[in-house]
């Protein structure tokens, strides 16, 4: 029992980082983390990925025009936003990572091609829905939602 001791704190410290590792960036809304789960059936540490969308507060402003959304230390600043159809939004890459914007549903898809530090991507929403989208190399920290109005 004594010598699985050390594996079993080894463990325990393994499970206490990765659950207290995510995101530091609060929102009015709910912010994008990770999750860590263990899995009885591997034995080991699984980490859940999947976005978490937030959603803009019903008293939010609708911005119009050009709408900038920074990507910034593998997040996204705002990660909500409300806009008046026909805006467009530009997504700017302040992180030397490279990254991409893609639609994850809603009425207006799109895909960007990845840009890296200093480039940005532009799209001009037309159809009025909520659309949430995400940086296919980061989902968990770097998601973001769009609502756009009539």
């Amino acid at each position: 029992m004594q010598r699985h001791l050390p594996a079993v704190a080894i463990a325990c410290f393994a499970l206490l980082f990765v659950t207290g590792c995510g995101s530091s960036k609060s929102s009015s809304a709910t912010t994008s983390a990770t999750t860590a789960k263990t899995s009885a059936a591997s034995g080991g540490l699984k980490t859940d990925s999947a976005p978490k969308y937030a959603s803009p507060a019903g008293s939010a402003p609708v911005q119009s025009g050009l709408v900038q959304i920074a990507y910034s230390n593998i997040a996204i600043d705002p990660d909500t936003v409300k806009v008046k159809a026909g805006s467009t939004i530009k997504w700017t890459n302040n992180d030397p990572e490279k990254c991409n914007v893609t639609s994850e549903g809603g009425p207006q898809k799109f895909a960007s091609k990845d840009f890296g530090e200093g480039d940005t991507f532009e799209l001009k929403l037309t159809k009025v829905g909520t659309i949430h989208y995400e940086c296919t190399y980061y989902p968990a920290t770097m998601n973001g939602t769009v609502e756009v109005v009539g």
